[in-house]
């Protein structure tokens, strides 16, 4: 009886053993499909496509301005003309279209020369010397003097300045000009009103000018408008009343944008 149970003993020792090398091979194959079922699992960044969807109220210049763009470049990107009509839903780029570049010759690749027999040319009586004619003078015209376009700004609005310009602060591309409620709001320089409404979070009711190619100004927290878009204003016109901040502050935020980027109103405004 103990022969027979040392035989049997013999014999289990190698299929427990076989066993024992498959469940952990099992388990390993196991272990490492979980893994790369969870590593997949994980978040993958979205990438910020760097388009603007229009909204109602929107315009060319709303966008820019909310952007920190020059339209004009804005426009270029997005192959808009003056006056830059866009419309609800239409899709605008905010930055630069991909250019298109050649594709360079593959390595390797060489044209073998092309050598061409030169052709001598038949022999011709040499030609007599020709007598060039006296130069003809004519009178140069000057050109026309260039328009300085030179702006003359004025304060849009009497006041203390509550906050200065600050170009490391996005939310100081301005200034703010303390006075009351209802206060008779001025531009500041000659031009066209390219934008009026409330779409562009913490201004308010909010005016846009532009003056010229290069400058645009802002006047913001308007509690009644005066102008509407399109309209062509005076330096010193009344466009607007002054408001109140979500704060109840009466104040006027007035802003200068040359080329789209802010710049210190203080340095153009006279002292």
């Amino acid at each position: 009886m103990s022969t027979m149970i040392r035989l049997f003993s013999v014999m289990l020792i190698p299929i427990l053993a076989v066993v024992l090398l498959n469940g952990c091979a099992t388990h390993k194959v196991t272990d490492k499909k979980t893994r790369a079922s969870t590593s997949h699992r994980k978040p993958v960044p979205g990438k910020h496509g760097g388009y603007y969807r229009v909204r109602k109220g929107d315009s060319l210049y709303s966008i820019a301005w909310r952007a920190g763009l020059d339209y004009r470049t804005l426009a270029r990107w997005n192959g808009l003309r003056s006056p830059y009509t866009i419309y609800p839903g239409q899709r605008i780029r905010l930055s630069p279209p991909k250019s298109h570049s050649k594709p360079a010759p593959a390595k390797g690749s060489t044209k073998k020369p092309v050598y061409r027999r030169k052709t001598e040319k038949p022999a011709t009586a040499p030609k007599k010397p020709r007598t060039a004619p006296p130069p003809v003078s004519h009178p140069v015209k000057k050109p026309p003097k260039a328009a300085s376009g030179a702006l003359h700004w004025q304060w849009p609005v009497r006041g203390r300045i509550l906050s200065r310009f600050a170009s490391s602060d996005a939310a100081k591309g301005g200034i703010r000009i303390g006075g009351r409620k209802g206060q008779k709001i001025m531009a500041a320089e000659a031009g066209q009103v390219v934008y009026v409404g409330s779409g562009l979070i913490g201004y308010g009711q909010l005016i846009i000018i532009k003056h010229n190619n290069k400058y645009l100004s802002a006047y913001g927290h308007n509690s009644r408008l005066l102008v509407k878009e399109g309209d062509k204003v005076s330096r010193g016109q009344h466009i607007s009343d002054m408001g109140v901040t979500h704060k109840g502050t009466p104040l006027l935020y007035f802003e200068i944008r040359r080329f789209g980027k802010p710049v210190d109103p203080l340095k153009y405004l006279p002292k």
